[in-house]
């Protein structure tokens, strides 16, 4: 089968929401190369092989590549997806050259190529990732299995956010906690908080897609009595005022009431697999769609409560903490890899 393969030329900094504007534009799927040089710094504290080969893009660039059905208009699709990567400036995310070409490919070329270089994983003291087309046997008897099939949803473990977001649940989660995951993606994060020990996990998302994805993990992993999946976000959730469109199809949500609402389920805690509120929220998303709903957060933590944060780049850092400082939060963990950062907070 043949497909038209568009690849834009961006920075890893803006690659998240350009992927997000491909799939919006139509793409039946979505690769991303990163630079390979040798001066990049890797995390190899649990043993973590890194076998994908070099390549010769710049540091802290990448290539991104959008697969559109032969007969889409890829004039259309160039017009709406370049105007949009040159807006990320106006949220304070640097697109680079930002050049886009396309050219017709066969499928067998990119459908599974990319799977020879996704290998099991150990990403903490306990977790090892493991691709579902990959045979893997555990090392010891603590170690916890996550068995992901990615599909078109981000989260492979393999992205430093991902992996830091999984340590840091590793860290807090003791046992019998309720969690919430705000844009789930596959689910890795979700199906990674319950085998730790929490009592019960919501994933959220957006994208259709992510949710069809993630349930599907959350089925590999055998975990459905524990891990509730659903389309939606965090401010729909609570039932506040300014709730965002689900079609919109993007992680945008608008905050609204004060730190010390209450919060209150919508449809009933029987339709969410917790109750409001809850001990632990995760959400690995970009830096500028954080900070837009950390009072919600706050709303849907117990006192005490622990949020989790990633996806937040490193020039981003500040601007995340002072969001969660002006909600209410302590900041508790700051930890890093790569470029990204991830904050641990506790609700005051």
């Amino acid at each position: 089968m043949l497909w038209q393969e568009l690849t834009i030329h961006t920075t890893e900094e803006a690659q998240e929401m350009i992927s997000n504007f491909l799939v919006e534009a139509g793409a039946g799927g979505v690769s991303i190369e990163e630079s390979g040089t040798l001066s990049k710094v890797r995390d190899t504290r649990y043993g973590e092989l890194y076998d994908e080969p070099l390549n010769d893009i710049p540091e802290g660039e990448a290539v991104i590549k959008g697969y559109f059905a032969l007969e889409a208009d890829m004039n259309a699709a160039v017009a709406e997806i370049g105007p949009r990567i040159l807006e990320l400036r106006d949220y304070g995310i640097e697109p680079g050259r930002a050049e886009l070409s396309w050219k017709t490919v066969d499928e067998e070329e990119w459908s599974h190529a990319w799977k020879a270089y996704f290998k099991p994983l150990r990403v903490s003291e306990t977790l090892t990732i493991q691709p579902v087309w990959e045979e893997y046997e555990p090392l010891s008897p603590d170690e916890k299995i996550i068995r992901i099939d990615p599909g078109m949803a981000f989260g492979t473990g393999t992205h430093p956010t991902t992996a830091l977001c999984l340590r840091a649940l590793e860290k807090v989660i003791a046992g019998g906690e309720e969690v919430i995951d705000v844009g789930t993606g596959s689910g890795i994060l979700a199906v990674g908080a319950k085998l730790l020990g929490a009592r019960s996990v919501l994933a959220l998302d957006l994208d259709p897609v992510a949710v069809l994805s993630a349930a599907d993990n959350v089925r590999l992993n055998g975990l459905e009595s524990g891990i509730t999946v659903k389309e939606s976000d965090l401010l729909s959730l609570l039932g506040g005022e300014g709730a965002s469109d689900t079609a919109a199809g993007a992680m945008w949500p608008t905050a609204r009431g004060s730190a010390s609402d209450e919060a209150e389920p919508a449809g009933g805690a029987e339709d969410l697999g917790v109750t409001l509120p809850v001990n632990i929220v995760v959400a690995n998303i970009l830096a500028e769609i954080l900070v837009l709903f950390t009072d919600d957060v706050y709303r849907a933590l117990q006192p005490g409560g622990i949020y989790i944060t990633s996806g937040i780049y490193k020039d981003k850092e500040r601007l995340v903490a002072d969001a969660l400082e002006k909600s209410g939060f302590d900041i508790l963990e700051v930890a890093k890899e790569e470029d990204w950062v991830a904050i641990t907070a506790g609700k005051r």
